[in-house]
């Protein structure tokens, strides 16, 4: 029996919507249902309630490191941004042989797990790490410095760290599919290297631009490992306030609501910085 094109087109999507369906929709589905739920020390139980919504709104502490969560996750994305657009741009206009070497180099940091790279921290900064050894040995300093670790500064180091590849990377891809003749054809219509870019180069280089930002946005939104181990008092993150409800306080139903309002809270940020790029293309393009 031979299949139609629409026949065989089901079949195939049908593996890949199984597995989110089971995978994505339902545990997600299962979150926000449990999110109305009632936990005590006897367990989780299915009994309906709005309290743990109304501990999210009572209680100061959680309002406030939601706000400082997202300021952390945009600083992270536009520092982000800034190291990895002249990075990508120096890897893409290499010749191809050079091209290939760079991002080897660009990649091998990342060969290894992510605490690791977080851990590396902790013995560059730290009371007796490299960098108070090194300023004290030059004579810089007189005594160790204590504020290198555990703050939000050291936060902002690290994340932008571990999660500068899924920056960089986007953006390169879109500079290396630049064609070269729109360069030269710039060039001879008389604009300089400055306009260029900033007319030809940086357009056609913007849904790497917004897609890098997106993603270093969204995985510095949920940052857990990151500010458990740098972060300190002063630099913890939502997720740092979500994991004990599951681990130590077995409070399920209010962590299932943090989520929640983690989720609707990110959703609504890139809802609001779509629209914002939409608009600015149509003023552009008018």
């Amino acid at each position: 029996m031979t299949l139609n094109a629409r026949t065989r087109g089901t079949l195939l999507v049908l593996p890949a919507t199984l597995w989110l369906l089971l995978f994505a929709v339902a545990p997600l589905v299962l979150l926000v249902a449990m999110s109305f739920w009632t936990s005590s020390i006897f367990g989780t139980t299915p009994d309906l309630t709005l309290d743990n919504y109304r501990v999210i709104v009572e209680e100061p502490i959680y309002l406030k490191v939601l706000l400082q969560t997202l300021r952390i996750a945009v600083t992270v994305t536009l520092i982000s941004l800034l190291l990895s657009y002249p990075m990508a741009y120096f890897i893409a206009t290499r010749p191809m042989s050079r091209k290939n070497t760079f991002l080897v180099l660009l990649f091998l940091p990342f060969w290894s797990s992510y605490v690791v790279r977080t851990f590396v921290w902790l013995p560059m900064l730290g009371r007796n790490g490299l960098v108070n050894s090194v300023l004290l040995q030059l004579g810089v300093i007189d005594q160790p410095l204590e504020w290198l670790l555990y703050n939000e500064g050291t936060t902002h180091l690290a994340l932008v760290y571990v999660y500068t590849l899924f920056m960089v990377l986007p953006i390169y891809l879109s500079l290396d599919r630049i064609d070269p003749r729109l360069i030269e054809a710039a060039a001879d219509l008389g604009a300089g290297p400055w306009r260029t870019f900033r007319r030809v180069i940086l357009p056609l280089s913007m849904p790497g631009v917004l897609s890098g930002c997106v993603m270093v946005f969204l995985l510095a939104c949920g940052a857990y490992v990151t500010p458990q181990l740098v972060g300190g008092t002063t630099g913890i993150m939502f997720g740092n306030v979500i994991a004990p409800q599951y681990t130590v306080t077995n409070n399920w139903a209010l962590g299932a609501a943090l989520s929640v309002v983690l989720i609707v809270v990110v959703f609504l940020c890139l809802a609001l910085f779509g629209r914002k790029v939409r608009l600015n293309d149509v003023f552009v393009g008018g």
